[in-house]
């Protein structure tokens, strides 16, 4: 990965607009993630936070606007695996894994080299990379089922093999789309310890709902609302917003602060 000092964008948007045949998902949209930082994008359903993760992996394109990564490269102007390549990894809410083979086989396939999959599978394991898998394990708490199939994971295990699968790809920027969603109280907690660890290495976007998990973990939070910037800062700035508990959180923040 390539190093930024933290003042600088990893992730800059200028004026981005999304439009679907008529309807503007995102309106002019100026935005920006910093290295190292847990960034947490929330709002109303139809806000457009979804659509603005779409954009930023090349799923969707803009209309309009400028979208730029570590300063140099224009993501409108992209494929999606280009993007990929470039240090940009989705993780979606649900799963994607393969649940047939086991979780070493899963980090093995995920790790950034340019081979088949029945190459990668036959393969001798060069140590170097067998110790990514192994401290990858690690940080994951996975160690122990690393020969188990991934499909007899627990929901939580198989999102944090996942989300582990993204970082073998060894990303600048982690986008994450509620990524407790369906997990138990300590579950929520591993993998909010997680996400910090990771933010060590690299910036992490995250879409969520979750507005406790959101006031645990979180360096920076973007609201935004009907596909425009509402209010972005800490979670504590955000919270005692009146226009911002207007039009989204109300009794939720009160409640909480």
């Amino acid at each position: 990965m390539s190093k930024m000092s933290k003042s600088q964008a990893v992730l800059q948007s200028e004026k981005i607009t999304v439009d679907f045949s008529g309807f503007k998902a995102i309106k002019n949209l100026d935005f920006q993630v910093k290295p190292n930082t847990v960034h947490f994008v929330i709002g109303p359903n139809g806000a457009g936070k979804t659509t603005l993760l779409d954009v930023i992996c090349g799923k969707s394109k803009a209309s309009e606007g400028k979208l730029t990564f570590k300063n140099k490269y224009d993501l409108t102007k992209m494929t999606e695996y280009g993007i990929v390549h470039k240090g940009i990894s989705r993780k979606f809410q649900a799963p994607s894994i393969f649940s047939k083979l086991t979780v070493f086989e899963n980090l093995e396939i995920a790790m950034k080299q340019k081979k088949s999959l029945s190459g990668i599978l036959f393969a001798k394991l060069k140590k170097d990379n067998k110790k990514k898998i192994d401290d990858m394990l690690n940080l994951i708490g996975l160690s122990e089922e690393q020969d188990k199939k991934a499909g007899s994971l627990a929901h939580g295990q198989k999102q944090w093999l996942e989300i582990a699968m993204v970082l073998m790809q060894e990303p600048d920027l982690v986008l994450l789309d509620e990524p407790i969603a369906g997990m138990t109280k300590t579950e929520r907690m591993k993998t909010g310890e997680l996400i910090t660890q990771i933010a060590k290495d690299r910036a992490v976007l995250i879409v969520e709902h979750d507005m406790d998990f959101v006031k645990e973990y979180a360096d920076v939070v973007t609201v935004m609302h009907e596909g425009q910037l509402l209010r972005e800062g800490s979670m504590e700035e955000v919270q005692n917003d009146p226009q911002v508990r207007q039009v989204y959180l109300g009794r939720k923040v009160e409640a909480h602060a």
